[in-house]
């Protein structure tokens, strides 16, 4: 499977105070957190953290919402 740039958070149980749900947050490619079933999302301060992949859903923004999507979080 290769990294979706964009995930939606459909879950945030054991993570409250971590992720919002419904949120769209943007992703990290990293292949090791994929075969340990997690996904690495970049949260709003910037840093990126590990989370659950069960805990989210791929999504596919159009060209030019991916890049505003991207720039705000730069």
């Amino acid at each position: 499977m290769s990294d979706p740039a964009f995930w939606l958070c459909v879950s945030n149980v054991d993570y409250e105070v971590s992720l919002e749900p419904r949120k769209v947050y943007e992703g990290m490619p990293d292949l090791e957190a994929q075969m340990l079933g997690m996904i690495r999302v970049i949260d709003e301060s910037g840093e990126d953290y590990l989370f659950p992949v069960s805990l989210f859903l791929p999504i596919a923004l159009p060209h030019d919402v991916a890049v505003a999507v991207h720039r705000l979080a730069v």
